[in-house]
């Protein structure tokens, strides 16, 4: 059910899922930068990044760029139609265990930086034992497996369980607040199971799988939490809610929560809204 353009945009992106998983045994350790938010880069970081950069350009249907690798949104081709947000390679620390990694999209026909709730589109490629992508264009959440013959549809309409099993909470348990403690001591006594992987997509793909939470929240150490309102929080908002879930900052929906900087970070709470 998406436009004609989008749907193009989309399937162009999808055939880069091949090629960036490719990389993953060749650009391997660290790349002696920083990111802009002082994180050390690694080489699949910045190749991503770079790759994904000329790839949207190429398409000549992207009129800007935001990046969780650069500093300020990038114009690549004025007149175009979408703005699209992204975060490159979600999780890389996690390639040298070869555990879960991901690429995070949020597509817009605003310029950015803009509130969530105008995205158009969101999807994520989840790089796991087999490729996955996961999108939505507002009509629901639709998942595709990558085989020999390209991405096959593998569930449509996909909707969170009423009853969430698992839970993952990110951050050291000695900054976590009060509150937090006590919510997740209520949450195993309600029998729910710890997964956390530490890449964002593969933690909500579980949530999204499975049901109930994941969440990065305020830290006494982090106030404004880990994760970025454009690059990360936004698009997975976009997708819990087209799957009958939830997201807040912990004071108000995510999608509902107007950008003040490009590069700024949010609290996060997503999952089952009962949770």
């Amino acid at each position: 059910d998406a436009d004609r353009d989008m749907a193009a945009l989309i399937i162009k992106i999808s055939a880069l899922a091949e090629p960036i998983r490719n990389e993953f045994a060749l650009r391997r350790g660290k790349a002696d930068t920083k990111n802009v938010f002082g994180e050390e880069q690694l080489v699949l970081d910045k190749w991503a990044n770079q790759f994904l950069k000329e790839k949207l350009k190429n398409t000549r249907m992207v009129k800007m760029l935001g990046s969780e690798e650069e500093s300020d949104i990038i114009k690549l081709k004025d007149g175009a139609v979408f703005s699209v947000t992204i975060d490159p390679l979600d999780g890389s620390s996690n390639i040298e265990s070869n555990n879960l990694v991901g690429t995070i999209l949020g597509i817009y026909r605003d310029d950015l930086p803009v509130q969530g709730r105008k995205q158009v589109a969101a999807l994520y490629l989840l790089f796991g034992p087999v490729t996955t992508l996961v999108y939505t264009v507002g009509k629901g959440v639709h998942e595709f497996l990558y085989t020999r013959r390209g991405f096959l549809l593998k569930e449509a309409d996909i909707k969170l369980p009423g009853r969430g099993e698992l839970y993952g909470i990110g951050g050291l348990r000695k900054d976590w607040t009060p509150g937090m403690e006590k919510f997740v001591e209520w949450l195993e006594r309600e029998g729910y199971k710890l997964r956390y992987g530490g890449s964002f997509t593969g933690d909500f793909n579980q949530t999204l799988q499975y049901g109930g939470i994941f969440a990065y929240p305020a830290l006494s150490s982090k106030p404004e939490g880990k994760l970025r309102l454009l690059f990360e929080a936004n698009p997975m908002s976009f997708i819990i809610e087209q799957a009958g879930g939830i997201s807040s900052n912990g004071k108000m929906p995510i999608l509902d929560i107007i950008p003040e900087s490009v590069n700024q970070r949010t609290p996060l709470f997503i999952g089952n809204k009962d949770l």
